[in-house]
């Protein structure tokens, strides 16, 4: 059955729902419809927005034979190309692989980007102090 009709001057009682998410889980804002994309892990179709987007980059070889390949080289200083790729994950294989984890409600509203955990670059010991390729740099003028 319809619902009844509100009286003219009466308070009108509008239930909102909740919302877990601002965003609803997705990146639209103002779009109708967002072209599909492949899961990477599942082959799902899932809304581009709404995917977790990783994109990486690799060396074409792993590190074990890297180094055999270097010394058979005839080329001194090749360096070898690498491999990008940008891959995209449904929400359920990103969290089912440890790609994204479940926050809580208080963690959920931080917008920052959470910390990467790249390791600090450390120089080698006797190598030189302008890193790796390139002819060395002059040194900087003492009175300056």
């Amino acid at each position: 059955p319809p619902p009844p009709p509100i009286a003219a001057g009466a308070p009108a009682a509008v239930a909102t729902m909740t919302v877990k998410r601002r965003c609803h889980g997705r990146n639209k804002k103002g779009r109708g419809h967002v072209n599909r994309v492949r899961c990477v892990s599942t082959g799902k179709a899932i809304p581009k927005d709404k995917a977790i987007k990783r994109f990486i980059v690799r060396n074409i070889v792993e590190a074990s034979a890297l180094r055999d390949i270097r010394e058979s080289s005839c080329i001194e200083g090749y360096q070898l190309p690498k491999i990008y790729i940008k891959q995209f994950y449904s929400i359920e294989a990103a969290i089912h692989q440890r790609i994204v984890r479940v926050r809580s409600r208080e963690l959920r509203r931080s917008r920052e980007p959470p910390q990467r955990n790249r390791p600090a670059f450390t120089p080698r010991e006797g190598a030189a102090a302008g890193g790796a390729g390139g002819p060395p740099k002059p040194a900087a003028p003492v009175g300056a």
